[in-house]
């Protein structure tokens, strides 16, 4: 693909006699900042003034509390945002401009299910530059897509589940009580197969409850109310068992029941395959596979680096260097610079970028990302000179 095509057509950049002019001004600033200011969500005495893991869900384009009970639960129809503050003694980063003080750094992440609507995304984008105003334009930005989940974010849930349905959707998950039905739920354990090892790579998805979810690669739990089967497919990893383990172990101190666990290799497996649908389905003889709900997007073997400048008058979008050999001294801060991995796409605002440069880096970047191969499942992330974070001078150097 052409570093040109479709993102240096005059016609997209022509802003000097629009508002656009004003963007990143003192008076956009002000404005902005005047919003966040009147945002309930972020005033509430913590939020920008001490170190913690902030959730929301946005409902009817709002911004409202996720109760914490639920932190690392998230609906596949919804939006969150997500803010991680941690107090650090000296931020790293490529350029250090605090003299190596102690300080609050933080982390926005705007998660966008598989199934959330154009509004909600778009209120859960809009919000997260309004809380990045609200900390000062310090804060990494980062979109976070349910089919490609980041190491980082992985990281700061434990238990990090995926659930069906949403605040809008018809599958919406309510408070039951002794009084009400249960309907049988089926979560599905597996690794993700292009993150890191360790506890943070293996995903906890629910699927739809019927046989046809099962994968004899991955573990299943089907709770029936009185009763939690698990079942494991037989090529299923160890580390996918210990997180079942622990997810079950969480579903039954809210409530007592049986546990039963079950090997595919076990005849007795065929209740569970029974109970989701398929009494007439062999396990020792069918052949089990559907398909991941996430993105097959991998790290490039090797990154290209765009630079975004107006230097000469009218702003461009040109490729700077391919390989992986890409350095700091590759970046320049008068322009913004977009860093392609492969599964994140990296934004540097360099901190004398243009107003320009800094408008539109944005609209640049989600362009680039719709004409990749798997759009999908790339995410992306943003930050400024002198704020990078560790995770950006380590795709820098990887």
């Amino acid at each position: 693909m052409s570093p040109h095509e479709g993102l240096v057509h005059l016609e997209e950049y022509d802003w000097h006699d629009s508002n656009v002019a004003l963007i990143n001004s003192d008076i956009d600033h002000k404005v902005k900042y005047q919003s966040a200011s009147t945002e309930p969500a972020w005033n509430n005495g913590v939020v920008g003034s001490k170190p913690g893991l902030f959730v929301w869900r946005i409902e009817d384009f709002k911004v409202v509390p996720w109760p914490e009970d639920q932190y690392g639960s998230f609906y596949e129809g919804d939006s969150y945002i997500v803010l991680k503050s941690d107090q650090v003694q000296k931020a790293a980063s490529v350029q250090e401009t605090d003299g190596g003080k102690d300080k609050l750094v933080h982390d926005i992440f705007f998660w966008l299910g598989s199934h959330t609507s154009q509004d909600e995304a778009g209120t859960a984008a809009y919000k997260t530059v309004e809380l990045d105003e609200f900390l000062h334009g310090t804060a990494i930005q980062h979109r976070e897509l349910q089919s490609s989940p980041s190491d980082t974010f992985s990281a700061l849930f434990p238990r990090l589940k995926i659930l069906r349905g949403g605040v809008r959707s018809g599958f919406t998950h309510v408070e039951t009580n002794e009084n009400s039905p249960h309907t049988d739920t089926l979560m599905r354990i597996f690794k993700h197969p292009n993150a890191s090892a360790g506890r943070d790579s293996i995903l906890v998805h629910e699927v739809e409850p019927t046989w046809r979810s099962l994968d004899e690669e991955d573990v299943f739990i089907l709770d029936k109310g009185d009763k939690i089967f698990v079942w494991q497919g037989k090529t299923c990893a160890p580390m996918e068992k210990l997180k079942a383990a622990q997810v079950v172990n969480d579903m039954t101190l809210a409530k007592h029941v049986e546990v039963e666990v079950l090997s595919q290799a076990d005849p007795r497996s065929k209740v569970v395959v029974d109970y989701l649908g398929g009494s007439d389905i062999s396990p020792l003889e069918t052949r089990f596979k559907a398909p991941r709900p996430i993105s097959s997007a991998t790290e490039r073997e090797a990154k290209k680096l765009f630079r975004l400048s107006d230097c000469e008058g009218e702003l461009s979008f040109s490729l700077a260097k391919e390989g992986n050999e890409i350095g700091i001294n590759d970046l320049d801060g008068n322009d913004v610079f977009l860093l392609d991995a492969g599964r994140t796409v990296w934004v540097w605002e360099g901190s004398g970028a243009s107003r320009a440069e800094k408008a539109m880096w944005l609209k640049v970047v989600q362009q680039y990302v719709a004409q990749q191969g798997d759009a999908a499942g790339v995410s992306f992330t943003k930050v400024s000179q002198g704020n990078e974070g560790r995770a950006f001078v380590t795709a820098l150097q990887a």
